[in-house]
């Protein structure tokens, strides 16, 4: 795996409710969220929420614990989309659902993609970046996330 290019980083002062697409991130105070391009066989879009202390990061996985279904690995948590929020993408794939974005808590950071995954197959039609509503979905679950746990930097 290639090592992370430098400049393809970019780091914004944003509110999450003003992530309106891949694109266009409008500045306006409180966390500094990344939108990171790792250099792997394609590029991922997230959204990092870094820089959080020890208590914050523990109020987060267990949050985390709480309200979402644990994945395989340690720290790896499954946020279902819900069926109305299906993209096209996804329609007609019943049999791959149901669908679900990763939400990772390595040390200090709350790390979500901003994939549609399927909980069945790798490799489908299917999978695919968040449209609009999908993205608003996941940033609702942020904003909770963050006010219910009073994260606040």
């Amino acid at each position: 795996m290639a090592a992370a290019d430098p400049g393809k980083e970019i780091v914004f002062p944003v509110v999450l409710k003003n992530i309106i697409s891949y694109y266009n991130i409008f500045p306006s105070a409180a966390l500094t969220i990344r939108r990171r391009f790792f250099c792997r066989e394609d590029n991922m879009r997230q959204l990092m929420i870094d820089q959080l202390s020890r208590e914050e990061w523990l109020n987060l996985e267990n949050y985390c614990k709480r309200n979402l279904r644990s994945g395989p690995m340690e720290g790896l948590f499954w946020l279902e989309l819900p069926p109305e929020l299906w993209g096209s993408a996804q329609q007609g794939h019943e049999e791959c659902a149901p669908f679900f974005f990763a939400v990772e808590l390595p040390e200090n950071k709350l790390v979500c993609e901003l994939l549609v995954r399927s909980s069945s197959n790798l490799h489908c039609s299917c999978i695919g970046y968040a449209d609009p509503a999908q993205r608003n979905f996941l940033l609702d679950f942020f904003d909770r996330l963050l006010a219910e746990e009073k994260i606040t930097a």
